[in-house]
C-alpha cells in the first residue's frame, strides 16, 4: 500500500510497487496489468494518479500500451550499441530472434532536395524509396524509410528486401560497406507511424537518420528510422 504521509509522491510509490511486482514475476512479460480503475481502488487514489504512474512506466519501458487492448508488461529493452555498423537483421539474429519485414512502399522516385544533396545527384536522377516495417519475432520494432540511388543498384527488386540490405549490397552487388554517420533524437510518434508500430498517439519513438558509405567514400544509403522507444535503448562506451 502507499503511504500518503510520505515525502515521496504517491505516483512514484505506485511506480515502485509495480516495478517490484514485474521484477518478481507477479506481472509476467506480455501479460496485461489491471486497469486504472482497479488500481485506483486498490491504492485508494485517483485514476489520474494511477495514470501518471503507468505513463511513466510506459515511458521507461517497463510497460507498453496497445490500442483497444490495454497495458502490458514489456520485455526488457534491447540494448543496441552505437559503436558498430550492423543491419537490423544482423542485430535481431544475434539476439536469437527472428527478423522479418513488411514492405509498405517500394518505388522509384525523384528524391526530396535534402536527399538529393546527400547523394550529390543531378536533378533528374532517381532513387529507390523503400518503407519497411521491421519486426522481431513478428512484433513491430521500427519503421525504416530508405533511399538508394538507382544508378548504384539498378537491379534492386522488392524480393531482395526481405532480408538484410547490407548483406545484399556486399554479397549480391559486390560492394564493401565502410562507415556511416548517424543522428538520433526522441519525439512523439506521428499518426502514420503509430499505426505501423501499434503505438498510441502519445507514444515516444527514437528517430534516426543514417547515411552509410562504401569503402570508396560514396554514400549508398540514407535511411530514416522510427524505433519504438519502449522496446529499445541505445548504449555507447565513452573513453577518456
Amino acid at each position: 500500500m502507499v503511504d500518503k504521509n510520505s515525502h515521496v509522491p504517491i505516483y512514484v510509490q505506485i511506480e515502485e510497487i509495480l516495478k517490484e511486482k514485474i521484477s518478481h514475476g507477479e506481472y509476467a512479460i506480455g501479460c496485461a496489468i489491471p486497469s486504472e480503475r482497479e488500481f485506483s481502488e486498490t491504492f485508494n487514489v485517483s485514476r489520474m494518479t494511477v495514470r501518471q504512474s503507468i505513463t511513466q512506466l510506459v515511458n521507461d519501458g517497463f510497460l507498453y500500451r496497445e490500442k483497444g487492448r490495454g497495458t502490458f508488461v514489456a520485455s526488457p529493452k534491447f540494448e543496441q550499441p552505437l559503436n558498430g555498423l550492423t543491419s537490423f537483421t544482423e542485430d535481431m539474429r544475434a539476439r536469437g530472434m527472428e527478423p522479418s519485414s513488411n514492405i509498405v512502399t517500394f518505388e522509384k522516385q525523384l528524391p526530396p532536395y535534402d536527399i538529393r544533396e546527400d547523394f550529390k545527384l543531378m536533378d533528374n536522377e532517381e532513387v529507390f524509396f523503400i518503407a519497411r516495417i521491421r519486426n522481431a519475432d513478428h512484433k513491430p520494432m521500427a519503421i525504416e524509410r530508405t533511399y538508394i540511388p538507382v544508378k548504384l543498384l539498378p537491379d534492386l527488386s522488392e524480393e531482395d528486401l526481405q532480408g538484410s540490405l547490407y548483406n545484399l549490397v556486399e554479397n549480391k552487388f559486390g560492394f564493401e560497406i565502410n562507415n556511416a554517420i548517424q543522428q538520433m533524437e526522441a519525439t512523439i510518434v506521428t499518426k502514420e507511424d503509430a499505426k505501423y508500430l501499434n503505438l498510441e498517439a502519445t507514444g515516444v519513438v527514437l528517430i534516426f537518420k543514417r547515411t552509410s558509405y562504401l569503402a570508396n567514400g560514396q554514400p549508398f544509403e540514407v535511411v530514416r528510422s522510427s524505433y519504438r522507444a519502449d522496446r529499445y535503448k541505445f548504449i555507447s562506451e565513452i573513453k577518456r
